[in-house]
């Protein structure tokens, strides 16, 4: 009998490296933006390979803040996926113009260009692309598609850090891309995010945004090469990231290809064990995800082939202390969105076919061998227990 253990969905991977670096930046002073976070927003630069890169608070943040400086106003219509988490919309409505929604791959569980166009109107100013698990969006599709209509591609990139499409990384595709570094991100500094684009206006533009539109932020008021003069240039935001964040970011980044590879070992150790187990599906792979961030592990239940559902699955493994999360309860089922726009359930039938199926396991750089392998057997037992090819 396998002993119980208890294994979260998610923990980031912290060692004393990160702390020594945390440590070091109570101890300078500079607790809020500062050196560190000027020293991290330029490695992450160099490691995206973009013009331009600004770090902020959040991924949220970051979105806000790209679609303000492509001047996404209160009238414009901006197309995502339904099947993604609150703050890709949120971020819209936050400019005042309107998510509109177009259905997802059922395979990816990325927005399926083909319906994008169908989706377009006079009001239409952008779109935003979500890489779901940090598998990419079909790129091509969608940038051919945006250049057509004269519409800004921003990409929602909260869970691709590290992800190439082809031979190119995610954050050099669009024409600006915001990027997650929350604590259960495959980099994390607790809290925070980034923006990379291109376009040097729009990253001036940007970074003047992000601190309530000052000409010069703290750092460059109070150090060394400073002047305590400034200017209030526009209104802007408090989205700014601290040292104390970047100082943890910093070190994530020197491992960063180290976790991707702890990563990949556990989603290979998954697939080979569920891969043939015809009650679950694996994720998919499409061969233009050419490198895979590997942020989330979710399988797909096939419910004709089981006695229970989705929800049930879940709670069989939380009786067992597995730690599980849903990826994503469609935004168009939630009270607000209903309310707001008239949603209702059938409208994106992709998206709800998905939410009804998914259950992702956890995966981080900190699961021990042994955690995997109990997670396995828990998952293989809930589908013994419960099949109907009995």
């Amino acid at each position: 009998m396998t002993e119980k253990k208890s294994v979260p969905f998610g923990l980031p991977y912290i060692t004393k490296d990160e702390i020594d670096e945390v440590i070091e930046a109570l101890r300078s002073g500079w607790i809020s933006t500062g050196p560190k976070s000027v020293e991290l927003e330029e490695k992450l630069r160099e490691y995206i390979g973009t013009k331009y890169s600004a770090i902020v608070s959040s991924c949220t943040a970051a979105l806000h803040l790209a679609l303000c400086a492509y001047d996404i106003k209160e009238g414009d219509e901006v197309i995502t996926s339904p099947y993604t988490f609150i703050a890709t919309t949120e971020s819209i409505l936050y400019t005042g113009a309107k998510p509109v929604f177009v259905d997802i791959h059922k395979d990816t569980l990325n927005i399926d260009p083909a319906k994008i166009e169908k989706a377009i109107t006079k009001r239409t100013k952008a779109i935003v692309p979500v890489h779901i698990a940090g598998h990419p969006c079909e790129m091509d599709e969608i940038m051919k598609i945006a250049k057509k209509h004269n519409l800004i591609v921003i990409e929602d990139a909260a869970h691709a850090f590290g992800t190439y499409y082809k031979s190119k990384k995610i954050g050099t595709i669009g024409d600006a891309t915001c990027f997650s570094f929350y604590a259960t991100k495959n980099l994390t500094t607790g809290e925070g995010g980034m923006i990379t684009t291109n376009n040097k206006k729009i990253a001036e533009k940007i970074k003047l945004l992000r601190l309530h539109g000052m000409s010069r932020d703290a750092w460059k008021r109070y150090s060394k090469e400073g002047s305590w003069y400034y200017e209030i240039l526009t209104t802007g935001y408090k989205y700014n990231i601290s040292d104390i964040h970047s100082a943890l970011g910093i070190q994530q980044l020197k491992k960063f290809e180290k976790m991707q590879k702890m990563r990949e070992k556990i989603v290979n150790t998954y697939d080979e064990a569920f891969s043939k187990i015809k009650e679950l599906q694996i994720p998919v792979i499409k061969d233009y995800s050419t490198t895979h961030a590997y942020h989330l592990y979710i399988i797909k239940i096939v419910p004709e082939l089981l006695k229970i559902d989705r929800t049930k699955f879940i709670e069989l493994l939380r009786a067992e202390n597995i730690g599980t999360g849903v990826h994503f309860i469609p935004l168009h089922l939630m009270p607000f969105y209903k309310q707001t726009f008239g949603f209702k359930k059938g409208d994106f039938p992709n998206a709800e076919w998905a939410y009804e199926r998914t259950i992702s396991l956890p995966l981080y750089p900190g699961l021990t061998s042994e955690d995997v392998k109990y997670i396995i057997k828990k998952v293989k037992d809930s589908v013994a227990g419960n099949s109907r090819r009995k």
